[in-house]
């Protein structure tokens, strides 16, 4: 098997073999290679060719099995093809194409081409040939390249919906709803919301302007004959003011969107003015102005948020505005005022002095903006101001319950000069211009006052128990001294509790503070006027001492206060309680409710006492006179006649305390009203012996001793006297 011929013979065999191998492969480099990809073709035996508009990952040509001709996007990076402009490239396996963009179409030749040299395409009008999809509803505007839908003259888009879309969907613009305001009545009222109403029904969108001066006029006719709205007490009067307000805001922006863009101003016979700016949205600041007043603001500010179509800007300024503001209150930044006056600031009186200007807008929404409005208000008569007097800026505040107030927060004064104030605001409201009088509190003033009262309160406690627990000086004149005290009491206790009107709004509480202090300081000053009465009886009659009875001395001290105080307030109710304080309004001559039988009681005594001296100067110069009977009648006249003088000085000055002007007037009423009770106490107690013996017995009870030798005299005497008194009640009186 393996003989000396069997290598060699091997050898020969594979040989052969590697002949016939390297031939073969010889053969098949001349060959077409057989693994070539789609979209390509063979190059030789080892590589392949991508087609036109293909290529592989080595290039045109490669020889990689793995590998495989991908479409060459001609209209993409790097070397995209160039159409020329108004057109686009459109990729296609293995090549690519030309065409106008959507919205045009070539001129001439054919739709399709290859390069720019063969662009013809210009704008295609969609809106003309009828290719637009817009609703019925729209106009269609052409663009370069498109179209867009607009609203039709007095059309708004549907909620929803922008304007100048292509699938914008409008609505026709209606007069806003409004109707009086809840539980006021009033037949001008009334008739005004009817008139409001046949506005609405015969409403157009083409007619818009014309609504809008025939709403101004109606409201000038509402405010100038006004009518039944006189005769609304304050608080429904500014609910109807803030109802006027905010329905002509609303109805005056609906209206403003169906006007053509541009501007107008409206002036009324009765000097009120509409001014309105409409136009597309844009940037910059854009200018109201009229006579009344100027805004200046950014026209971003205008336009609500997501809205497309034109802006509006518009001020109505109204003078007659003025009779449903009148008596408003204002709200104050205490704390501000409080570090520019260095005292406490109870509230302000305030005088309208411009027209009232409110501002409307597209955007509704103007309780922050974006950036601040200014102002410009047009005072045709230049204040003088006064101490504790400013010129602010304040606007119309709606409280949310359908009243309203004047306010500050976030309004301030810029400058003045030339007849014009300017303010800027961060909010949107109704704006105007007021003077403001502040009631600054004098924290010495109102520490004396509350102090005294006190005090003053204190005494006539004492007086009244003494009149009451001291025997010895029981008699008409006490009587009357009692009652002369329990009405001082009584009208100094409500007098410290209840003075001030803290909200500004004259209510049921103020309004019955004012009447009982009108009766219990009548009372007083009729019970003063019985001390008179009870002198006369006493000198010139004689020295009879004969009275009146105390039935008929409660009567007069409380019957005759009761008379005019029912009279007053069923006559003019309203008389009672003012803005600051709880006490007689001086408007309508209100005031001589109160002054006149003061005056009349004052001038009564002041006779009586005259008459009173003339008559004990007689008495003292006759040849055998009771000369210890003369000397108590002239210390009774002396009292009565100081007593006078003091609650009469006291209230000469008191009418003045509600409207001060001077603060020395204020300190000298504050002193002699806290004196009163002292003064009386010292007067009728303390320098009456017999009270002082009686104070004298009961310091001795209290402190447990017994009766000393003294007091036992003492009460002797007082039982002398009470044994007299008993005999001659009159004289034992005085």
């Amino acid at each position: 098997m393996g003989g000396p011929h069997g290598g060699p013979f091997l050898l020969f065999h594979v040989l052969c073999f590697l002949l016939t191998v390297l031939e073969v492969g010889s053969q098949n480099s001349k060959a077409c290679a057989l693994w070539c990809p789609p979209n390509s073709s063979c190059v030789n035996g080892t590589a392949c060719r991508c087609a036109p508009g293909f290529i592989s990952f080595s290039g045109e040509i490669f020889t990689d099995p793995l590998e495989s001709c991908d479409d060459i996007n001609e209209c993409g990076p790097p070397s995209p093809v160039d159409c020329g402009g108004s057109a686009s490239c459109q990729n296609t396996e293995g090549g690519y194409y030309c065409t106008c963009s959507p919205g045009y179409e070539p001129v001439s030749g054919p739709a399709v081409f290859q390069n720019e040299s063969e662009n013809t395409c210009r704008d295609k009008d969609e809106c003309s040939s009828g290719e637009h999809r817009c609703h019925n509803s729209t106009i269609c505007v052409n663009t370069v390249g498109s179209y867009t839908c607009h609203c039709r003259q007095g059309w708004v888009p549907r909620p929803g919906f922008q304007d100048k879309q292509m699938i914008t969907v409008c609505e026709e613009i209606f007069f806003p709803a409004w109707t009086a305001p809840p539980g006021i009545k009033s037949q001008r009222l009334s008739a005004f919301f009817e008139r409001v109403q046949k506005m609405s029904r015969d409403f157009k969108p083409a007619t818009a302007k014309k609504s809008m001066q025939d709403l101004v006029r109606s409201v000038d006719d509402l405010l100038k004959n006004s009518g039944d709205l006189e005769s609304l007490g304050q608080s429904s009067k500014h609910v109807t003011a803030t109802h006027l307000l905010s329905g002509l805001e609303k109805t005056l922006r609906t209206l403003a969107k169906a006007i053509p863009k541009g501007s107008f101003t409206y002036r009324s016979d009765d000097d009120t003015e509409l001014s309105v700016v409409v136009q597309e949205q844009g940037k910059g600041n854009v200018t109201v102005g009229q006579s009344h007043a100027r805004i200046l603001l950014d026209w971003a500010v205008a336009a609500a948020a997501g809205e497309s179509g034109p802006s509006v800007v518009g001020i109505l300024s109204s003078q007659n505005m003025k009779k449903l503001l009148a008596n408003a209150s204002l709200k104050l930044d205490l704390e501000k005022l409080k570090e520019t006056y260095e005292s406490p600031v109870r509230g302000a009186k305030v005088t309208l002095l411009s027209a009232v200007s409110s501002v409307f807008l597209s955007n509704p929404n103007t309780e922050k903006l974006d950036s601040n409005v200014s102002f410009a208000f047009t005072l045709h008569e230049q204040p003088e101001l006064k101490p504790r007097q400013e010129l602010i800026c304040a606007f119309w505040k709606n409280d949310g319950n359908g009243n309203g107030s004047w306010a500050t927060s976030g309004c301030w004064k810029m400058g003045s000069g030339n007849g014009s104030i300017t303010c800027q605001c961060s909010h949107l409201s109704s704006f105007a211009i007021l003077m403001a009088h502040y009631d600054v509190e004098d924290p010495k003033l109102a520490l004396i006052t509350k102090v005294g009262l006190a005090l003053s309160l204190v005494c006539l406690l004492l007086c009244i128990l003494t009149f009451l627990l001291v025997r010895p000086i029981q008699g008409s004149r006490t009587t009357v001294h009692l009652h002369l005290c329990i009405c001082l009491f009584v009208g100094s206790a409500i007098f410290l509790a209840g003075i001030e009107n803290e909200g500004g709004e004259v209510g049921t509480r103020c309004r019955l503070v004012a009447v009982l202090l009108h009766y219990c300081f009548l009372a007083a000053f009729c019970w003063m006027s019985l001390e008179g009465v009870e002198l006369y009886f006493l000198v010139v009659r004689v020295f009879q001492g004969q009275g009146l009875r105390k039935l008929w001395l409660c009567l007069i001290g409380y019957g005759v206060p009761l008379i005019i105080v029912g009279i007053s307030a069923g006559a003019y109710s309203k008389g009672y309680g003012r803005e600051k304080f709880c006490w007689l309004n001086f408007e309508g001559g209100f005031l001589w409710s109160f002054v006149g039988p003061v005056t009349f009681i004052v001038l009564g005594n002041a006779i009586i006492f005259v008459i009173t001296v003339w008559k004990l100067t007689q008495k003292f110069s006759e040849i055998n006179p009771d000369i210890k009977k003369l000397k108590k009648v002239r210390v009774l006249t002396i009292t009565a006649i100081a007593q006078l003088f003091v609650l009469g000085c006291t209230w000469v000055f008191g009418l003045l305390l509600f409207d001060p002007e001077s603060w020395v007037l204020s300190y000298i009423f504050s002193i002699l009203n806290c004196l009163q009770g002292f003064f009386l106490f010292v007067l009728y107690c303390l320098l009456n012996k017999k009270v002082r013996e009686e104070y004298r017995k009961w310091a001795c009870m209290v402190a447990g001793n017994r009766y000393s030798e003294f007091a036992t005299t003492t009460s002797a005497s007082g039982s002398s006297h009470n044994q007299t008194q008993a005999l001659r009640p009159s004289e034992s009186g005085m």
